[in-house]
Protein backbone atom coordinates (compact mmCIF):
# COMPACT_ATOMS: atom_id res chain seq x y z
CA UNK A 1 0.00 0.00 0.00
CA UNK A 2 1.21 3.25 -1.15
CA UNK A 3 0.54 6.25 1.95
CA UNK A 4 1.15 9.60 1.66
CA UNK A 5 0.97 12.14 4.15
CA UNK A 6 -1.52 14.87 3.97
CA UNK A 7 -1.03 18.51 3.92
CA UNK A 8 -4.02 20.93 3.97
CA UNK A 9 -3.27 23.75 2.89
CA UNK A 10 -5.21 27.10 3.88
CA UNK A 11 -5.57 30.53 1.44
CA UNK A 12 -1.56 31.52 1.30
CA UNK A 13 0.44 33.99 -0.98
CA UNK A 14 3.87 33.82 -2.39
CA UNK A 15 5.17 37.06 -3.11
CA UNK A 16 8.15 38.28 -5.80
CA UNK A 17 11.20 40.00 -4.53
CA UNK A 18 9.95 43.75 -5.90
CA UNK A 19 6.50 42.80 -4.34
CA UNK A 20 8.29 42.38 -0.89
CA UNK A 21 10.00 45.31 -0.95
CA UNK A 22 6.56 47.49 -2.58
CA UNK A 23 4.35 45.83 0.47
CA UNK A 24 6.51 45.96 3.23
CA UNK A 25 10.02 48.24 2.52
CA UNK A 26 13.54 48.57 0.73
CA UNK A 27 15.71 45.51 1.44
CA UNK A 28 12.95 43.66 3.34
CA UNK A 29 13.45 40.00 4.10
CA UNK A 30 10.68 37.82 5.18
CA UNK A 31 10.97 36.09 8.62
CA UNK A 32 10.59 32.20 9.37
CA UNK A 33 7.88 31.40 11.27
CA UNK A 34 7.92 27.93 10.85
CA UNK A 35 9.58 25.11 8.46
CA UNK A 36 7.11 23.73 5.79
CA UNK A 37 7.31 20.17 4.79
CA UNK A 38 8.89 20.77 1.52
CA UNK A 39 12.73 21.55 1.78
CA UNK A 40 13.68 24.91 2.35
CA UNK A 41 10.19 26.82 2.52
CA UNK A 42 8.48 28.06 5.30
CA UNK A 43 5.40 30.22 6.64
CA UNK A 44 6.15 33.82 7.17
CA UNK A 45 5.84 35.17 10.08
CA UNK A 46 4.14 38.38 7.85
CA UNK A 47 1.05 38.89 6.35
CA UNK A 48 -0.52 40.80 3.90
CA UNK A 49 -4.62 41.96 3.43
CA UNK A 50 -6.03 40.69 -0.14
CA UNK A 51 -8.93 42.93 -1.64
CA UNK A 52 -11.29 41.36 -4.07
CA UNK A 53 -14.55 42.97 -5.62
CA UNK A 54 -16.81 41.91 -2.94
CA UNK A 55 -14.12 40.83 -0.18
CA UNK A 56 -11.00 41.07 1.25
CA UNK A 57 -8.97 38.63 3.89
CA UNK A 58 -6.68 40.41 6.38
CA UNK A 59 -3.59 38.35 7.46
CA UNK A 60 -2.89 36.15 4.51
CA UNK A 61 0.51 34.15 5.54
CA UNK A 62 2.73 34.64 3.27
CA UNK A 63 4.99 31.69 2.32
CA UNK A 64 8.43 32.10 1.50
CA UNK A 65 10.78 32.13 0.27
CA UNK A 66 10.60 34.72 -2.39
CA UNK A 67 9.40 33.23 -5.46
CA UNK A 68 9.93 34.93 -9.59
CA UNK A 69 6.12 35.48 -9.89
CA UNK A 70 3.39 36.78 -7.22
CA UNK A 71 0.76 34.26 -6.93
CA UNK A 72 -2.04 33.74 -4.14
CA UNK A 73 -3.82 30.51 -3.76
CA UNK A 74 -7.41 30.25 -2.65
CA UNK A 75 -9.94 27.48 -1.94
CA UNK A 76 -13.05 27.75 -3.95
CA UNK A 77 -15.08 29.24 -0.82
CA UNK A 78 -12.35 31.84 -0.32
CA UNK A 79 -12.67 32.69 -4.31
CA UNK A 80 -16.64 33.21 -3.69
CA UNK A 81 -16.21 35.63 -0.92
CA UNK A 82 -13.72 37.87 -2.77
CA UNK A 83 -15.77 37.90 -5.81
CA UNK A 84 -13.67 36.50 -8.17
CA UNK A 85 -13.34 33.17 -10.26
CA UNK A 86 -9.96 31.65 -10.47
CA UNK A 87 -9.01 28.51 -12.32
CA UNK A 88 -7.82 25.54 -10.86
CA UNK A 89 -3.90 25.37 -11.86
CA UNK A 90 -0.74 23.87 -11.12
CA UNK A 91 1.60 26.52 -9.10
CA UNK A 92 3.50 28.60 -11.32
CA UNK A 93 0.72 28.92 -13.79
CA UNK A 94 -0.88 32.05 -13.73
CA UNK A 95 -1.07 33.23 -17.21
CA UNK A 96 -4.50 34.76 -17.62
CA UNK A 97 -6.01 34.13 -13.96
CA UNK A 98 -7.87 37.02 -12.14
CA UNK A 99 -5.92 39.77 -10.60
CA UNK A 100 -6.69 41.12 -6.45
CA UNK A 101 -5.27 44.11 -4.56
CA UNK A 102 -2.46 43.28 -1.99
CA UNK A 103 -1.89 45.84 1.30
CA UNK A 104 1.30 45.63 3.12
CA UNK A 105 2.64 47.50 6.31
CA UNK A 106 3.99 50.42 3.65
CA UNK A 107 2.55 50.05 0.60
CA UNK A 108 -0.39 48.93 -1.59
CA UNK A 109 -0.35 47.44 -5.12
CA UNK A 110 -2.61 45.85 -7.56
CA UNK A 111 -1.46 42.64 -9.54
CA UNK A 112 -2.90 41.87 -12.69
CA UNK A 113 -3.23 38.36 -12.21
CA UNK A 114 -1.72 35.46 -10.17
CA UNK A 115 -4.71 34.42 -7.98
CA UNK A 116 -5.55 30.45 -9.07
CA UNK A 117 -7.26 27.45 -7.02
CA UNK A 118 -4.61 25.01 -6.54
CA UNK A 119 -4.61 21.93 -7.78
CA UNK A 120 -4.24 19.08 -5.68
CA UNK A 121 -1.21 17.33 -6.17
CA UNK A 122 1.36 14.78 -4.25
CA UNK A 123 5.32 15.89 -4.17
CA UNK A 124 7.56 12.85 -4.43
CA UNK A 125 11.20 12.84 -3.94
CA UNK A 126 12.30 11.32 -7.66
CA UNK A 127 13.60 8.06 -4.69
CA UNK A 128 10.21 7.85 -4.25
CA UNK A 129 8.79 8.12 -7.50
CA UNK A 130 10.86 5.59 -8.96
CA UNK A 131 9.87 3.00 -5.99
CA UNK A 132 6.69 3.50 -6.96
CA UNK A 133 6.59 3.74 -10.66
CA UNK A 134 5.12 7.60 -10.82
CA UNK A 135 6.24 10.29 -13.39
CA UNK A 136 6.12 14.06 -12.71
CA UNK A 137 2.79 14.70 -13.78
CA UNK A 138 1.10 11.57 -14.23
CA UNK A 139 -2.65 12.14 -12.84
CA UNK A 140 -3.28 9.71 -9.66
CA UNK A 141 -6.14 8.44 -7.98
CA UNK A 142 -6.03 8.82 -4.38
CA UNK A 143 -8.36 7.60 -1.74
CA UNK A 144 -8.41 9.42 1.92
CA UNK A 145 -9.96 7.39 4.16
CA UNK A 146 -11.66 8.09 7.60
CA UNK A 147 -14.78 9.83 9.02
CA UNK A 148 -15.96 10.84 5.03
CA UNK A 149 -14.09 7.99 2.78
CA UNK A 150 -13.05 9.99 -0.34
CA UNK A 151 -11.71 9.35 -3.61
CA UNK A 152 -9.81 12.40 -5.52
CA UNK A 153 -9.04 11.87 -9.23
CA UNK A 154 -6.70 14.01 -11.41
CA UNK A 155 -4.40 14.52 -8.70
CA UNK A 156 -0.93 15.56 -10.36
CA UNK A 157 1.99 13.87 -9.36
CA UNK A 158 5.16 16.54 -8.89
CA UNK A 159 8.28 14.82 -8.64
CA UNK A 160 11.84 16.77 -8.15
CA UNK A 161 15.03 15.87 -5.82
CA UNK A 162 14.31 18.86 -4.14
CA UNK A 163 10.59 17.43 -2.60
CA UNK A 164 9.70 15.70 -0.02
CA UNK A 165 6.79 12.83 0.03
CA UNK A 166 3.59 15.04 0.82
CA UNK A 167 -0.02 15.49 -0.85
CA UNK A 168 -1.69 18.98 -0.71
CA UNK A 169 -5.14 19.86 -0.52
CA UNK A 170 -7.26 22.99 0.03
CA UNK A 171 -9.44 23.66 2.95
CA UNK A 172 -12.54 22.83 0.81
CA UNK A 173 -11.13 19.35 -0.24
CA UNK A 174 -10.07 18.46 3.37
CA UNK A 175 -13.28 19.50 4.89
CA UNK A 176 -15.10 17.07 1.95
CA UNK A 177 -13.13 14.38 2.83
CA UNK A 178 -13.10 15.32 7.00
CA UNK A 179 -9.15 15.00 6.34
CA UNK A 180 -7.15 16.94 8.78
CA UNK A 181 -3.13 17.87 8.53
CA UNK A 182 -1.16 14.48 9.19
CA UNK A 183 -3.27 11.87 7.76
CA UNK A 184 -2.44 9.75 5.32
CA UNK A 185 -4.15 9.09 1.89
CA UNK A 186 -3.85 5.66 -0.33
CA UNK A 187 -2.29 6.31 -3.72
CA UNK A 188 -4.87 3.67 -5.64
CA UNK A 189 -3.25 4.21 -9.03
Amino acid sequence: MKQVPIGVSARHIHLSDWHIEQLFGHRYYLKVLKELSQPGQFAATETVAVVGPKGRFDKVRILGPARSKTQLEISRTDAFALGLNPPVRESGDTEGTPGITLIGPVGEIVIAEGVIVAARHIHFHTHDAINWGIADKQLLSVKIEGERPLIFEGVVARVSDNYALDMHIDTDEANAAGAKTGDNAIILS
